[in-house]
């Protein structure tokens, strides 16, 4: 596989195009040098009226069955679609000869997340979880300053994904029914969760909140997770949609000082209003979005390193090409999902629950 697309671009099926396939795949995709998007997988025909004005002369198909049944055609399948159906997808692209990029949760369950490793082991493909957050502008500051160690050693982490969403919206996403994979833990959790164990390695403890604050809500809307890290770093994450006010985005304290950063990442909103990853000025922050360190006497503001949601499908395509490492490991996802599961048996036994024992 990888001989034959040395030949041509690399040829992408999107599966799944609602808000995650629409702003967060396919713009991206579409502006990376040797990729090639070559159909779009939606049942919904307005989504897929929408896939053929955006992207013209894209083929649109109705069903991931049609990508298998042309597997030949394409190279890589991108799957973002209902978490439910993660697993089932990977592997079937998997077995037709396809290269994987699966977007989060990888899977329902860490057991789950194995078997798709497995199954990409076997044919000798590569599959890719899609932590996109690693290349967010706050994520890459703080890489920076601890590259630099600007802060001395990390003793803590604070890390929030706090929105004002007081009524359920219905969807999927706030079913309770255990397959559905649904609520913030799943969600938004897998993202703190992954720069956590990006940024200071494996969990040796979990202890997590995971609460269910709206009338009516199924899945956990308001959630907190304490990590404690092998190499001694404590994280707090907070997830959250009935946060009217939120916090500090991340609060990082370390021997000999202290990183405040309030803005969230400018990506993510740019892509919502339809802007194109493309440009210079892309994903950088102005001045007033700054963080600042402190060394308990006085502070300053640091630049923010421009956010770079791009990187990962550019790194991607090296890698397919065979002159890159991927840009996040499977099994990285295997050990968020491990956290997960110890934080849904933290919350249920209101205990902290050491890692090897879930």
């Amino acid at each position: 596989m990888m001989e034959r697309q040395l030949q041509h671009d690399i040829r992408v099926a999107l599966i799944g195009f609602g808000l995650g396939g629409a702003c967060f795949h396919a713009p991206l995709i579409a502006v990376t040098p040797g990729l090639q998007l070559t159909t779009i997988v939606t049942s919904n025909e307005a989504r897929a009226a929408e896939a053929r004005r955006m992207y013209p002369g894209i083929n649109v198909a109705a069903s991931a069955q049609w990508v298998w049944d042309h597997a030949a055609e394409h190279d890589l399948a991108v799957i973002t679609t209902a978490n439910r159906v993660h697993a089932s997808l990977a592997i079937a692209a998997l077995s037709v000869g396809l290269a994987v990029v699966l977007d989060k949760p990888f899977a329902r369950t860490a057991a789950e997340a194995r078997q798709i490793v497995q199954a990409a082991e076997q044919r000798q493909l590569p599959v890719i979880p899609y932590h996109i957050r690693r290349w967010d502008s706050d994520f890459l500051t703080l890489r920076r300053l601890m590259a630099e160690d600007t802060l001395g050693r990390i003793q803590r982490f604070e890390s929030r994904l706090e929105r004002w969403r007081p009524h359920l919206k219905g969807g999927w996403r706030e079913r309770g029914a255990v397959e559905e994979a649904g609520g913030l833990l799943y969600d938004l959790g897998s993202h703190l969760i992954d720069q956590a164990l990006a940024l200071f390695g494996p969990v040796r403890e979990v202890y997590a909140e995971l609460d269910s604050r709206r009338a009516g809500a199924e899945t956990d809307d308001d959630t907190f997770l304490a990590l404690t890290h092998a190499s001694g770093v404590r994280a707090h994450l907070w997830v959250s949609v009935v946060a009217a006010h939120p916090a500090a985005r991340l609060r990082v304290l370390g021997a000999r000082g202290a990183f405040v950063k309030h803005a969230v990442d400018p990506q993510e909103a740019a892509l919502r209003s339809g802007h194109r990853p493309i440009g210079a000025d892309w994903g950088t922050e102005p001045p007033e979005s700054w963080g600042m360190i402190s060394d308990g006497d006085r502070s300053e503001p640091i630049p923010s390193e421009p956010g770079a949601y791009p990187r990962f499908y550019t790194q991607l395509a090296a890698m397919l090409r065979g002159t890159a490492p991927p840009p996040v490991r499977a099994q990285d996802a295997v050990a968020g999902l491990e956290i997960i599961e110890a934080a849904q048996r933290s919350a249920a036994l209101r205990t902290v629950v050491t890692l090897g024992s879930v």
